[in-house]
């Protein structure tokens, strides 16, 4: 099902402007979900707002926000007023400029969105803008009013079309400083390294999000199902006794799990093709 815009305006580079479309990247609408029950009922139970001084609900047209600036001391703001503070909208990706897509830091960012023409007369310009990109190998960097905020956002080019994600700002950033800095300069070398490297080359592959799994939301598929068919519940596995070992010898483990696999792998390959070549010849 083809998703529906989230929003729409240009996409502006100087002078030029492409009208283009953003349509979310990720959704959650596939994982298990549940509702908060009254045990006693089997009922839904609701949130709701309470005062905490009297206990009593608050109506929504009673709530408003506020912003503290001392011990129980608020200033109210009320909607019509933070609107008027936001900038004006002028349906506009503006591009600032460009960099290098080896130099775009993925700790900032946020939220994925596709973007993509807004209708026919846009391919050309937007189908210019993708070539010149992914000619230069650069990714552009916007800023845009999208819902009610104030955003940076650094577009890419991904197959045939834009992929924009909105980045954090460097306030919600935490310094990587503040949390590597207590790790130690070791010198690791010789053996240790090599059998790193070995380790790490046997598992090398391509990013495929197609065999990522997660397992966690097909046991909760699995324990609903098994609950309402009336079968046994699935049980944890027992967990492994853990084996203290060096980190020397951990390595030359893994080394030859790593080659043991290899050549199995090997193996069910050579198989295979032997398989599949003696289906040949009787099919011929």
């Amino acid at each position: 099902m083809v998703s529906r815009a989230i929003w729409k305006g240009h996409l502006k580079i100087a002078e030029l402007a492409c009208p283009v479309a953003l349509h979310a990247a990720a959704s959650t609408s596939e994982r298990v979900t549940f509702h908060t029950l009254n045990r006693k009922t089997g009922h839904r139970v609701h949130r709701e707002f309470v005062d905490e001084d009297t206990g009593e609900p608050v109506a929504r047209e009673d709530q408003v926000k506020g912003f503290e600036t001392a011990k129980d001391q608020y200033i109210f703001l009320e909607p019509e007023e933070m609107a008027a503070a936001v900038p004006e909208a002028d349906k506009a990706l503006s591009v600032e400029g460009f960099l290098a897509c080896s130099e775009v830091d993925t700790v900032y960012f946020d939220r994925p969105y596709y973007v993509v023409p807004a209708d026919m007369s846009a391919s050309p310009a937007y189908g210019l803008i993708c070539e010149g990109m992914r000619t230069r190998k650069v990714a552009a960097f916007a800023r845009a009013l999208l819902f009610r905020r104030m955003r940076n956002l650094v577009i890419r080019v991904q197959g045939g079309g834009l992929v924009a994600n909105t980045l954090k700002f460097d306030y919600e950033v935490r310094p990587a400083a503040a949390v590597f800095d207590s790790i130690p300069d070791l010198e690791i070398e010789g053996e240790m390294l090599d059998l790193a490297k070995y380790i790490i080359g046997t598992k090398r592959g391509e990013f495929d999000p197609w065999t990522f799994e997660d397992r966690y939301n097909d046991a909760l598929a699995e324990l609903v199902k098994a609950k309402r068919e009336g079968r046994p519940l699935p049980k944890a596995p027992a967990r492994p006794e853990g084996k203290v070992v060096s980190l020397m010898d951990a390595l030359r483990e893994s080394a030859v799990a790593a080659n043991g696999g290899k050549k199995a792998a090997k193996s069910s390959a050579r198989r295979s093709t032997k398989s599949k070549e003696g289906a040949r010849r009787r099919a011929g």
